[in-house]
This record gives structure tokens, C-alpha cells and sequence, in this order.
């Protein structure tokens, strides 16, 4: 091998100490080819070019290597924290390697007299108290929902709570307590708060008995409206433990890690316990595997005892990847429960970084062990999927639901409906909704909606037009739906003749993601409507254009406070994106057209006429410069037109009269 390097890349080589650190092997091109550590970098490195590695994929990454750059480091922990984040941060060709995921979100109780319930991400701010961190920003939907239907907590920006009036749509509907109008009295408020606080750290029981013991202080006083009130939240409680499954654990902070690898692929399954609660889990799928492992069992060191026969398997290799990657910039909890053994140096260097003991768990009992035979479960699943969908439409769905962090369970009927607004100097202004489920365009569920009242060439109005249009009516049905169908009803949960509601069809649910085409001020327009409406604001994503207006540089913008987010001008995620946002556009310019003729020409008129269609209409229009010219025109002057017979002619004639 030493005949394809250069004398000054063998020289250093010879010249590295034998102390622990960290290398980095780069291309002509100056790329990084792989990061490795070492207890002794003279002898791990030297180790790559004495020995003969043949074909092999080492071989083949060695005779690339033109440039070395080393690091010495004190121990062995800090070359391992070193070389992932060193991995995470160039990415090199041949490391297993995680996609360097957005931050985690947590659910935010916001510092107020009246605190809101929030979804969060980014940087804490110590004036608020923050919940999590939860796998999804779908977890914290469900969370807050969950928060809403118990202690009626609100979620209204202060801005909107500060010019309320009268109560919103959520109270009507028992999701919040109405503190914008002075319905509950700061007092209560607070105690809801304390009570949701105590229920996100996994106090369940301490919770109980508080409402226990104030749902009996007001009783004896004689206060049986909120006893009543008291007696609900309880239920709801013990519904919510029941239906989910939420059990009394010690463990209150708990990750999960499952691991799964075939065909050259690997998946590994973050199942998160929060507060006693098993919020869900996400799964993560590495690149490079098969380099990585060929490569790792190739490094034949025999100063440092690495042996192929009993070198670590690939799922091991996977699961270390993905702890020292992962838990860089994510805070790691108390105890980690792992389906294979790895390092103990790789949790004495996390625990270190972290601050704080961390206990690796390998061979669980009970409920750890439980959560272990789910998360093994979903890796082997969510692994089967991939290969299956690779390649498919289902991958595109897929890849959008995952990169936007949306429930993805039942891909077959995510819904997605984008809004287009579409005018010429605010003339002849038409919205575009279009429907994208079952993996494709739904064009019979295609809507234009002709907006009218507004400042012309306004479209942050036009855009509050068409979404109260669109949703205006279904979020009252909602609501309805909900008021009947509400638990703890003793009236209507018995009463005789009363029918069930008729089942939704799927035009009139609420689709999955709702994307409007522009940037922040339509998101806020979105935003303003769908608080107003009481909808959640995590549906509604904006496609900014990117840098020069380009194509492939549009960012997704948040109306739920998430970051920007710019998916790649390679992604599918992305790719479907602009499908979706460009339909909406052709749809409503289509539209916006047709409307623009029949108002500047009369062309309906025309078109009312049998045997008139778009090109004979549009020779007529050519021909006498407008409606008018038509209507003057003689029948021996419309019959000189090509394509118009006389006996139309004379029907033309007839009906301009």
C-alpha cells in the first residue's frame, strides 16, 4: 500500500506518538474519507498502510488517502466524545453516520398570570418551565390535547388573549377555562397549572389526591358546581391512565434502544419514557452501514486486540453509532435500556459529558422489559417498511410525514391540502385548494373559491377568506361532534332516540398537513384563522422560496413556532412538496385566467353559445378586439372567421343581440 502514498503522508504516519486520539483521513479532493480513535495512534494508524487489505472496501478507502490530520487527546473517553463529534460535524464517507436530526421539541408552560400551553424548540429560557424532551412533534400535540381536555389549560398566543372579548370556541367545547374573559379566578387557574405540571412529571397519584381533597372542600361548603368541575377532571384522569396505558412506574425518565439490521440496512427505534409516560418513539436510519462494518472488521490491530472472529457485531457498531451521535446535543436521561451490550467506555464518556451518572441497562425485567420488546418490535417494522417503500410512491408520502415529524401510521389516507392565491394587480383574485391522499393528486376534490371584499391585490386577506371558507364550517361540525360525543354526558349517554352522529366522509375531516404557498406573513394570516377557528396550528406548513427564488432552495415555515426548516433540493420529502405547492399554483392560475377573460371581454357570453368553445371563442375575440366587436360584427362578417359556419354565424348574431 505504501507505494500509492506520498513520502511526506509515510513520514507522519512514523512520526505519531503512541498516545490516544483521534484521525481523519482526507481525499485529493480534500473529503473526508473516515474519523477513527485510538488508545495508541501510532500503532492504529500505522496498522492501515503495512498491511495488504487487497479488494477490500479498507483497502479501497486506503488507497484514496492523501492527507492525514490527528488529534492527541487524554483518555480514551475523550477520543470517543471527539471522533462522533467529529463525525457528526463532517460527515465522512465511510462512518456509520445518523442524520444530524432538528432539536428535539418539548411542550412549553409559558411564564404568564394565566400560563399557555405551547409547543417549543430551540433554546430553553429559564423563565419557563419545559416538558420533555417528546420524539415527535406529534407527541406534544397529543400532549397539549391532552392537557386541554383535562385541566383547561389555554393555548392562545397572549396577543390574541389579550384582545378577547368573549370566550372562544375552546371553551365552548371544555378545552379551556375562559381566563381571557375572567371565567376562572387567577387562584384556580394556578392550581390547574400546578396539578398539569405535577401530571407531566408523573405524579398521577399526588394529583388525584389534590383534586380529591379540593373536590371535598368545596362539597362541604356547599360549592357543588365545582365539586362537579373537580369530579370531571378526575374521570378524565382515569381515563386517560387507562386508555393509554400509563402505569405507576420508578422509572420516570427512560429512553429505549432497539436496534435492527438487514440487507444492508439498519434502524434504530428511540422509544422515550417522560414523567412515568410512554410518548412514542422514532426511528432513526443510519448511512454507510455496510462500509462501516466492512471497514471495522478489517481493522486488524493486533497491538489493541481487535480480532474478526469476535469483533463486534454490526448491530453493536449501529447502537454505539447512534449513542455518541445522538446524545451530543440531546440531554440524556438517568437510564438507558438497550437491546445489545455496548462499551462501558461509551457510557462513562456520555456520562461524563453529561454531567451525571447514567446506567445502561442490558437484560430489562418487567416493564423495562416491556418497553424493550416494543421497541425491538417497531425497529424490525419500521426496518421492513423502508425496504419495501424504497423507491415507491409510499416512500415520497413517507418521507414527508417523517421529515415534518407528522403521525405516519396510516399513510394510506394522509391528507394533505395546499391553498394558492392567484390575481393580476389584484384583478380577477381566485384561490386554488388541491387534495393530495392515497399517495397521488385527488383532482376531484379540486376547489376554487372566487374572493371578493378585499382591498384588491391583497392576499393576506384572500388567504383569511379562503381558509374560513374551507374550515369555517367543519371546525364548528368538530366541535358539535365533540360536545356529543363528550364523556362523563349522563344526559346524552343514555337518552333514548338520540342517533349517532353520521360518519365523516373524507372530504369533510381535517386533513394531516395544510400548506399555503409563501412565507412568514401567510403563515401568520393561517395562523390568525386557525386560532380563531380553534384548530391546532401544527397542521398549517409555508413553502418560502429560498435564496434568488430558486428551485430546490424552498424552506418550510412553522406556524406552531418550529424552527425553518430547508429539507434538501434532493429530498423526496421536498420533491413532493413542490408537486403539491406547484398543482396549487397551476390550478389557481388556470382559474384566475378564465375569470380574467370572462370579466375583461364577456367571454362567458360567448361560451354560452352551443358550439362555441375555448378556440373559436378566442379567433372571435382576435378577430373584432373584444366582445363588443363580436356584437357588432354582420353574420357574413362572424362567418369569415375560420371555424364558423354560417348557421352558427347567425346563432352568434342572435344571441350578442
Amino acid at each position: 500500500m505504501s507505494d500509492v502514498h506520498s513520502d511526506q503522508l509515510l513520514s507522519e504516519v512514523a512520526a505519531l506518538p503512541q498516545l490516544p486520539g483521534v484521525y481523519r483521513y482526507f481525499d485529493a479532493a480534500g473529503a473526508v474519507l473516515y474519523v477513527g480513535k485510538a488508545r495508541n495512534l501510532k500503532k492504529r494508524v500505522a496498522n492501515y498502510f503495512q498491511k495488504s487489505h487487497g479488494g477490500t472496501r479498507i483497502g479501497h478507502m486506503i488507497s484514496k488517502i492523501v492527507r492525514m490530520e490527528t488529534t492527541v487527546v487524554r483518555s480514551e473517553a475523550e477520543a470517543l466524545l471527539l471522533e462522533n463529534n467529529l463525525i457528526k460535524t463532517l460527515k465522512p464517507r465511510y462512518n456509520i453516520l445518523f442524520r444530524d436530526d432538528k432539536s428535539y421539541p418539548y411542550l412549553k408552560i409559558a411564564s404568564h398570570g394565566f400560563p399557555r400551553l405551547a409547543y417549543y424548540r430551540g433554546a430553553v429560557d429559564k423563565k419557563h418551565r419545559y416538558f420533555g424532551p417528546y420524539p415527535s412533534a406529534w407527541a406534544v400535540k397529543e400532549s397539549i390535547q391532552l392537557l386541554q381536555k383535562v385541566f383547561r389549560l389555554r393555548t392562545c398566543e397572549d396577543t390574541v388573549y389579550a384582545n378577547r372579548t368573549r370566550p372562544c370556541l375552546l371553551y365552548q367545547i371544555k378545552r379551556c377555562s375562559g381566563p381571557c374573559v375572567g371565567l376562572i379566578s387567577p387562584e384556580a387557574y394556578a392550581q390547574d397549572v400546578a396539578s398539569a405540571e405535577a401530571f407531566l412529571l408523573g405524579d398521577t397519584q399526588g394529583v388525584l389526591s389534590t383534586l380529591e381533597q379540593r373536590m371535598t372542600a368545596h362539597a362541604e361548603k356547599l360549592e357543588f358546581e365545582q365539586a362537579a368541575e373537580l369530579r370531571n377532571q378526575m374521570s378524565a384522569i382515569s381515563r386517560v391512565l387507562h386508555q393509554q396505558s400509563i402505569e405507576v412506574v420508578s422509572d420516570k425518565d427512560v429512553d429505549i434502544l432497539a436496534v435492527k439490521v438487514q440487507g444492508g440496512k439498519a434502524c434504530v427505534n428511540l422509544a422515550m419514557v417522560r414523567g412515568g409516560r410512554h410518548l412514542g418513539d422514532r426511528a432513526y436510519f443510519p448511512v454507510h452501514v455496510d462500509d462501516a462494518a466492512q471497514i471495522h472488521h478489517g481493522e486488524l490491530d493486533a497491538d489493541e486486540g481487535v480480532d474478526p472472529v469476535v469483533a463486534d457485531p454490526i448491530e453493536v457498531q449501529v447502537l454505539e453509532a447512534f449513542i455518541a451521535q445522538h446524545y451530543i446535543d440531546v440531554p440524556v436521561p438517568a437510564t438507558l435500556v438497550l437491546g445489545r451490550q455496548v462499551s462501558r467506555a461509551l457510557i462513562e464518556a456520555i456520562s461524563q459529558q453529561a454531567g451525571a451518572r447514567v446506567t445502561a441497562v442490558f437484560q430489562p425485567h418487567e416493564q423495562r422489559r416491556h418497553w424493550l420488546e416494543m421497541a425491538e418490535t417497531n425497529a424490525g417494522l419500521q426496518l421492513a417498511r423502508l425496504l419495501a417503500e424504497e423507491g415507491s410512491q409510499q416512500a415520497r408520502t413517507r418521507a414527508l410525514a417523517d421529515a415534518l415529524e407528522l403521525a405516519s401510521d396510516d399513510l394510506e389516507n394522509f391528507r394533505v391540502e395546499c391553498f394558492d392565491i392567484s390575481h393580476t394587480a389584484g384583478e380577477a383574485t381566485q384561490a386554488s385548494c388541491v387534495v393530495f391522499a392515497h399517495h397521488t393528486m385527488q383532482n376531484r376534490e379540486y376547489r376554487r373559491y372566487n374572493i371578493e371584499g378585499i382591498t384588491p391585490g391583497d392576499d393576506y386577506a384572500a388567504m383569511r377568506q379562503v381558509l374560513h371558507r374551507r374550515y369555517g364550517k367543519l371546525a364548528e361540525a368538530m366541535a358539535a361532534e365533540t360536545q356529543a360525543l363528550a364523556p362523563g354526558d349522563a344526559e346524552s349517554e343514555g337518552a333514548e332516540g338520540v342517533e349517532a352522529p353520521p360518519p365523516r366522509t373524507p372530504a369533510a375531516r381535517m386533513p394531516d398537513l395544510v400548506l399555503v404557498d409563501g412565507g412568514k406573513g401567510q403563515v401568520s394570516m393561517a395562523r390568525e384563522v386557525f386560532s380563531e377557528l380553534g384548530l391546532p396550528l401544527s397542521l398549517i406548513v409555508g413553502v418560502e422560496k429560498g435564496e434568488g427564488r430558486k428551485v430546490g432552495l424552498e424552506e418550510l415555515v412553522f406556524a406552531d413556532g418550529r424552527e425553518k426548516v430547508y429539507l434538501g433540493k434532493d429530498s423526496a420529502a421536498l420533491m413532493l412538496v413542490a408537486q403539491i405547492r406547484d398543482e396549487a399554483h397551476r390550478f389557481a392560475i388556470t382559474g384566475m385566467r378564465a375569470k380574467r377573460a370572462k370579466v375583461r371581454v364577456g367571454g362567458s357570453q360567448l361560451e354560452d353559445i352551443p358550439g362555441i368553445g375555448p378556440k373559436r371563442r378566442a379567433r372571435l375575440l382576435q378577430r373584432f378586439g373584444g366582445i363588443r366587436g363580436v356584437a357588432a360584427a354582420s353574420v357574413e362578417d362572424l362567418a369569415s372567421v375560420e371555424g364558423i359556419a354560417t348557421e352558427l354565424a347567425e346563432e352568434i348574431y342572435r344571441a350578442l343581440r
